[in-house]
């Protein structure tokens, strides 16, 4: 039986993560911090350790196994986190990676996002292309990319790494939620009228779980894999998810000055007041551009087979109806998704 520890299990990667490393037969410890949500792991056959990522003694607690599965990361684009995400994403990578060497682990999976590839204007992106860090959009992506070299540099100091950039993921288990699950979640209680011209990558958060392990198997250290599945823009996707949930998307697009002004103020004014920001500067800059990319690489190395998203999509209605997300606004919900 393989041995897996996993950081971030109880987030959304990860506890589809989780659930996919059991049903394959691996035996699963997971780090969870002390003060976390540990639902997305209820009533799964894993071992529990409370810890950091920074833990001097997380050597210890990866202990004998593998591979180490790094998922975790603090995801955030309010400016006023700007030092823990430092901390978390680029110290706590170093210190992840570092605990592995020194615990003897043979593989590590690090996960990283197409936030650290950046966007490439006009064309997809693959992982050939690299956006300068100085035009990364906030402090998120900029940790992600320093995380990634320092992925980068383990690999060239011999360590086996081998790195993952999910694209937006969909599916159950998006508890906290995602940027992208709260978008869902307003569209299907009825408080999104309107939204900003942008675009993305989709992929079912099984495939990108699903990838991991691919990645464990056939991916080669120092690289990256892109694991993502459709390209579409912001109003298609509602569109579809639509069809689903018995909804209409908006059809008004707001003009970008417009989510871009209330969002300064909510961050630099109504923030010095004490009220907490709903609406972040760096999510609306970001909002301005099409994030798409290319999956051919991981397709090809890894045997990466990504589904369309319809069925990603019906299982985020059906999951955030059945958690409780959609109040009173689920019947139309309840009733369309597919079983």
């Amino acid at each position: 039986m393989k041995r897996a520890f996993l950081t971030g299990g109880s987030g959304f990667v990860g506890a589809n993560l989780a659930r996919l490393l059991i049903a394959e037969g691996w035996a699963v410890r997971a780090l969870v911090r002390p003060a976390s949500d540990r639902r997305n792991l209820d009533g799964l056959a894993l071992d529990i350790v409370e810890g950091d990522l920074t833990d001097p003694d997380l050597a210890d607690k990866i202990g004998a196994c593998d591979a180490v599965f790094h998922v975790a990361a603090l995801y955030t684009l309010f400016r006023s986190q700007r030092a823990a995400l430092m901390r978390s994403n680029v110290d706590g990578t170093r210190n992840v990676l570092a605990a592995a060497r020194t615990a003897g682990v043979a593989r590590t999976v690090y996960t990283s996002s197409v936030a650290a590839i950046g966007v490439r204007s006009g064309a997809l992106a693959d992982e050939t292309y690299q956006s300068p860090p100085e035009r990364l959009i906030g402090t998120y992506k900029l940790s992600k990319y320093l995380a990634e070299r320092e992925a980068v540099a383990a690999a060239a100091g011999g360590q086996d790494v081998v790195i993952v950039n999910p694209t937006t993921p969909l599916g159950a288990w998006d508890r906290k939620p995602t940027p992208t699950g709260e978008i869902l979640v307003r569209f299907l209680t009825g408080n999104m009228p309107a939204i900003v011209k942008t675009g993305l990558n989709f992929v079912d958060v099984r495939d990108v779980a699903r990838g991991h392990l691919l990645a464990y198997e056939h991916g080669r250290s120092g690289e990256r894999y892109i694991l993502g599945s459709e390209n579409l823009a912001l109003g298609t996707l509602l569109e579809r998810v639509g069809r689903v949930a018995g909804r209409r998307a908006p059809s008004f697009t707001v003009p970008g000055w417009l989510p871009l002004g209330v969002a300064w103020v909510e961050e630099t004014i109504l923030a010095r007041a004490g009220r907490a920001p709903k609406l972040s500067v760096d999510s609306v800059r970001m909002s301005r551009e099409s994030m798409y990319y290319d999956a051919s690489k991981a397709k090809a190395q890894l045997g990466f087979a990504p589904a369309p998203i319809d069925a990603a999509i019906g299982e985020a209605v059906k999951w955030f109806e059945q958690n409780g997300y959609l109040g009173s606004h689920g019947g139309a919900a309840r009733n369309a998704a597919p079983r």
